[in-house]
């Protein structure tokens, strides 16, 4: 599949953001910590989201839309092997290992895949699996967990990775005593994690903050009714696609303390931007100016944004230089923009972008999901038509994209 994308376009109108997937995914691997039936709403209709559920599928596990909602039965969970085939087709598939370790003390599974963008092993989540009592072996690309009780520890992670948090989280939700995990991420997608499990009957506080206590519960009950908060990439993504086509643009369903960095920076370009509740109004009257950007864990400016940014700054007055501190393999989209017009070379983790009058149309591909979308704001600014091919890499975290900018006017199709 590829988008076909005629442009310039000038966007204008209102676009709501769905539900995060970065939220979503490890809510739904937490409901194998649940008895009964967990209804989790405003979850977005994403190829990762179905793998998820697929891998939960062959654990007894039953996953049923109803629109927008996801209706989870655990009733007949039940431990088995995941297939290597279903593990390879997402990163987040790793999220299972905690809460099948902890409610049944033994699981074997395969490494993780997902996107190529850089080294990101799961040694984190497997020293603090161990830091909890966990036995654990790798054996021809399998990793076999086992323990007969989990027991709470103090764990003090070496870097602040998401998943190793909200894998460690699940896992000592049932293990005796009290877990501390120090040093530990802080994204909007843990809090919300965080309070999925607490609506269970979990005892968690401090998510959000570098230090998360967990208390032991015997026992949680799916709750009836949770809502997954907005997507935050997805949010920022449109923003930016607003700033660059020079429209008008209101952005809904945007919690818009989770995208502060971007709007920062922004501000910062000369971009218009306005807050009313959970909108974003964004427009532009002038030109953009240059930024410099450097990618940080959040609070900071997300690396899930840095392609979609470098595309904005392509065009901008002047010199800027992005810097990328996250992944070490994230400038996949450079040599993609080129074909377009960008003038932008790489000096390691850096890449310094003069802007340009205009960029020009293209048959370029999505190497993997986030330079995939900045590949689409770069057409939808482009001069003639631009060719985006690999868009299944797109749809693992952009629900009805072509959809939602087709409603503010963007000459953008999807074909085979």
């Amino acid at each position: 599949m590829r988008f076909v994308i005629k442009g310039p376009n000038r966007l204008q109108g209102a676009i709501k953001v769905s539900g995060a997937k970065n939220a979503a995914l490890p809510i739904l691997a937490a409901t194998l910590l649940c008895d009964g039936v967990s209804v989790i709403e405003g979850v977005p209709r994403l190829n990762d989201v179905d793998v998820m559920c697929e891998v939960m599928k062959p654990l007894g596990v039953e996953c049923r839309w109803q629109n927008e909602n996801i209706l989870v039965d655990t009733t007949k969970i039940r431990l088995e092997e995941i297939s290597e085939k279903l593990m390879r087709r997402m990163r987040a598939s790793c999220l299972v290992l905690g809460p099948l370790l902890a409610r049944f003390g033994h699981v074997k599974i395969s490494q993780p895949g997902g996107c190529n963008i850089g080294s990101r092993p799961i040694d984190l989540h497997l020293k603090g699996l161990r830091a909890l009592g966990a036995e654990i072996t790798e054996r021809s690309g399998y990793l076999i967990a086992k323990s007969n009780r989990l027991k709470g520890a103090e764990i003090h992670l070496d870097v602040p990775s998401v998943g190793a948090t909200e894998n460690l989280i699940m896992a000592a939700v049932f293990a005796e005593g009290t877990t501390v995990i120090r040093n530990a991420a802080k994204e909007p997608e843990i809090v919300d994690l965080q309070n999925f499990l607490n609506r269970a009957g979990g005892r968690i506080r401090g998510a959000g903050t570098p230090t998360i206590r967990i208390d032991e519960v015997k026992s949680l009950v799916g709750p009836k009714g949770h809502r997954v908060i907005s997507d935050r990439i997805e949010a920022g993504t449109h923003i930016i696609a607003a700033a660059l086509s020079g429209g008008d643009v209101v952005v809904q369903n945007v919690i818009p303390e989770h995208v502060e960095p971007l709007l920062a920076k922004l501000r910062e370009a000369g971009v218009g931007i306005e807050l009313h509740g959970d909108t974003v109004r964004i427009w532009r009257e002038g030109g953009i100016k240059a930024v410099d950007i450097r990618t940080m864990p959040y609070p900071g400016f997300p690396t899930d944004l840095q392609a979609q940014m470098c595309v904005l700054l392509a065009v901008a007055e002047g010199t800027s230089v992005v810097t990328e501190t996250v992944f070490e393999n994230r400038f996949k989209h450079i040599p993609e923009l080129r074909r377009m017009g960008v003038d932008i070379y790489i000096e390691g983790r850096t890449v310094v972008i003069r802007g340009v009058e205009k960029l020009s149309g293209a048959h370029v591909e999505a190497p993997d999901l986030r330079a995939g979308a900045a590949l689409v704001l770069a057409g939808l600014i482009a001069e003639n038509s631009t060719v985006v091919d690999n868009i299944e890499h797109i749809d693992r975290g952009y629900e009805a994209l072509e959809e939602k900018y087709q409603t503010l006017g963007a000459s953008i199709e999807r074909v085979s």
